[in-house]
């Protein structure tokens, strides 16, 4: 990694500074390219303070083979110098020529399926080719020997939203199948480890081994995407080395993070780079209500509620461990007229201070004007297609002035964090291939059930008050380590699971911590293999459960506290509690106390939530997924006496109205921020346990009993000194 510092100027770089703003800026789009000086000062004025330049131009800078024009971007990298404002320098190799591609149409992708993938929008090529390479390597030498040293450039972000797609030309297959000979080192070690005696799949010799478009078995998907996600961070690495031969060890290399791509692993990517960056693209209005749900399917890039806006951050902060930039953010409309959903008065608030508070450094919105031209017109900018300041300038402009009347006090946050979430990106994989959940209303397979059911523990947190963290399961530290970081671990939709990862959880549980297990937790090992024990496999002997049965549920099956009658027997309905929906594990208790059961005539005899007391800790087995408001209260009792319950309670809101949620984060100076957002459309008084400054009131202002947040409003505070 590289060591920070100042330019020329004196001015501080991006990973040394505090939060600030930013916008993708496309002077070249411009219908006027002339009004470059204003566009400066109305991002000066609204303390825009950031620009990224030059990555999606390929064409522009070298419009015919071999020829490179390179000075079209010399005037605005110099404005940006004369107006304080630092440039994210990005390298174009995502968006391929026309000319590259009538050139070496070899190079066009092919799917799985045979299909090509025809020139006409972008990554369209296969990254992995010796011939893309060469062009791709002549032309960030020139792009970044002419600019990477200007003293506008604070970063270098190589490529843009890697791993679209998974590429299977056939020397990309080949190599696939060069590196199962080295893991496997024989064609018997294969076929024991993937079970290819079934359906007659066993090999004879690595030529027999088939492409992965006819593929049924689960271990070889397995395998295929971690081959996929390694080829596009191998191709980031690639370009990174590249940029750091040519720039000063003061600039930083990134690359923009779509998380939702096929062939992505953001933290082998953040192994590579500087400092990790991405997208939070979220709809807006009422998506981002307090009772929102996310949405989750193969067409949401882009989240639909505040619990999923905080899990985008969560999940960008769990890439390195640490602070972010977000290079792309929505100013308005996203995508299509489709989408076409402004933000309400105070929702831009909302979001920038959302992502700060969970750990960005950078908010920068995608884009600075509306694009009169290309597949992206309503895509709303900063500016509308008048390229006039209007309603969305203003607001962007009072978070700016925010951030300004904040100062230092914003510097180096760590977010505090009461309940930790093990990602496992290689299950998500794995239940895309072989969905365990039916698409909710149909028998279709649910191939995004692994967002499913880690999106309802999310909401439920975000519902119960409790501020969450981020964890991949390739960074599990010690069990020591674990404990100190996370009172409370969810482990949900863990299906596949390495015999040592799952060691170091029971550990973290013995040692005293609190471990909630999800639905097909354990079932499968390192490989996707089914294990050889009930579930919860390596889990059972810590849970105190196994189930041996497990069912689709077609509806909502009501829950019961054990040993209350059913609800059809109980007037005022006290023994019911809630709904179990999509999947029913049957839990039998062995050794642990059931915490809820189903009112089914068949499921009826088994638990569907359960406590075991193990070691210094305890284990939650939740054997369904409960509805939001069930999960919630039960996440909430978990917490209590964890020490997770009390800091933000006692200390700033004892009583915190419904929409409301508070995140705290300890700053550089070891001084507490603390974040209250109203998510909803009307007025709120919040109660305070102790006084308050307002931290982006110049005056600040100091707050007590109470103070009053406004419809979709947020506020920043800082505890009162002394």
């Amino acid at each position: 990694m590289r060591a920070t510092g100042q330019n020329s100027s004196g001015r501080p770089r991006l990973l040394a500074r505090d939060p600030q703003l930013g916008a993708a800026y496309y002077n070249e789009y411009l219908p006027d390219p002339g009004r470059l000086a204003r566009d400066m000062e109305l991002m000066r004025e609204a303390g825009i303070t950031l620009i990224r330049v030059g990555e999606s131009v390929w064409s522009t800078w070298e419009p015919t083979d071999g020829r490179f024009d390179l000075e079209w971007l010399q005037p605005v990298l110099d404005a940006a110098a004369g107006n304080s404002i630092d440039v994210i320098l990005g390298t174009p190799t995502y968006a391929v020529p026309p000319w590259l591609a009538n050139k070496h149409p070899e190079l066009a992708i092919e799917r799985v399926d045979g299909a090509s993938v025809r020139w006409g929008a972008r990554q369209e090529v296969d990254f992995t080719s010796p011939v893309f390479r060469t062009y791709a390597e002549r032309l960030i030498r020139n792009v970044l020997a002419r600019y990477g040293r200007h003293e506008a450039v604070v970063g270098i972000q190589v490529d843009n939203e890697p791993g679209l797609h998974l590429i299977a030309n056939s020397a990309v297959v080949a190599r696939f199948v060069e590196r199962l000979r080295g893991d496997y080192d024989s064609v018997e070690h294969l076929n024991e480890a993937w079970g290819l005696a079934y359906w007659s799949h066993r090999i004879s010799t690595w030529d027999e081994l088939w492409h992965p478009g006819g593929n049924t078995t689960p271990a070889y998907d397995l395998a295929w995407r971690r081959f996929q996600a390694d080829l596009t961070t191998e191709f980031i690495a690639w370009q990174a080395d590249i940029a750091r031969q040519l720039v000063p060890e003061d600039r930083f290399i990134t690359t923009c993070i779509a998380y939702n791509r096929a062939a992505v692993d953001d933290v082998g990517l953040g192994r590579v780079l500087d400092v990790v960056s991405g997208n939070a693209y979220l709809e807006m209005q009422d998506a981002l209500g307090a009772d929102a749900s996310a949405s989750y399917g193969a067409d949401y890039w882009f989240t639909t509620s505040p619990a999923g806006l905080i899990q985008q951050a969560d999940r960008m902060r769990s890439s390195q461990g640490a602070s972010f930039l977000v290079t792309e953010t929505g100013a308005t409309s996203i995508a299509g007229s489709h989408l076409n959903f402004p933000p309400y008065d105070g929702q831009l608030a909302q979001v920038a201070w959302a992502l700060i508070a969970r750990g960005a450094t950078l908010v920068e919105y995608w884009h600075w004007h509306t694009l009169h031209h290309g597949a992206e017109q309503a895509w709303g900018g900063i500016l509308g297609h008048d390229l006039e300041p209007g309603r969305t300038y203003r607001e962007i402009a009072a978070i700016g002035a925010g951030l300004a009347a904040a100062g230092e006090s914003l510097r180096g946050l760590q977010p505090q964090e009461d309940v930790g979430f093990l990602f496992s990106r290689e299950s998500r994989w794995a239940m895309q291939f072989q969905p365990p959940l039916a698409v909710d209303g149909s028998r279709a397979p649910d191939r995004w059930s692994y967002d499913r059911i880690v999106g309802r523990f999310v909401e439920a947190a975000f519902d119960a008050g409790l501020q969450t963290g981020v964890l991949a399961v390739e960074q599990l530290p010690s069990a020591c380590e674990l404990l100190d970081r996370f009172p409370i671990l969810v482990v949900a939709g863990a299906s596949v699971l390495s015999d040592d990862a799952a060691d170091v959880l029971c550990a973290y549980a013995e040692m005293g911590g609190t471990l909630v297990l999800g639905i097909r937790s354990g079932a499968g090992d390192q490989l996707g293999r089914a294990r050889v024990s009930a579930l919860p496999g390596p889990f059972r002997s810590a849970a105190g459960v196994s189930a041996r049965e497990s069912s689709n549920l077609r509806g909502l099956v009501p829950l019961l506290r054990p040993g209350s009658e059913a609800p059809s027997d109980d007037a005022d309905g006290a023994a019911r509690q809630g709904t179990a929906e999509a999947w029913a594990d049957a839990l039998e208790l062995e050794g642990a106390q059931a915490l809820l059961g189903y009112d089914d005539p068949h499921l009826g005899r088994w638990a569907a939530v359960a406590e075991n007391s193990f070691g210094a800790g305890r284990v939650v087995s939740v054997g369904t997924l409960p509805d939001r408001a069930t999960l919630a209260n039960l996440l909430r009792s978990i917490a209590e006496g964890t020490g997770a319950d009390g800091i933000l309670a006692s200390t700033v809101v004892p009583q915190k109205p419904g929409h409301v949620t508070v995140h705290g984060a300890v700053n550089a100076a070891m001084e507490t921020i603390w974040f209250l957002h109203n998510w909803s459309a009307a007025p709120v008084d919040v109660p305070l346990a102790a006084p308050l400054m307002d931290l982006l009131d110049p005056a600040r202002l100091v707050h007590t009993g109470s103070v009053q947040l406004a419809p979709w409003g947020v506020r920043v505070f800082i505890g009162r000194p002394g």
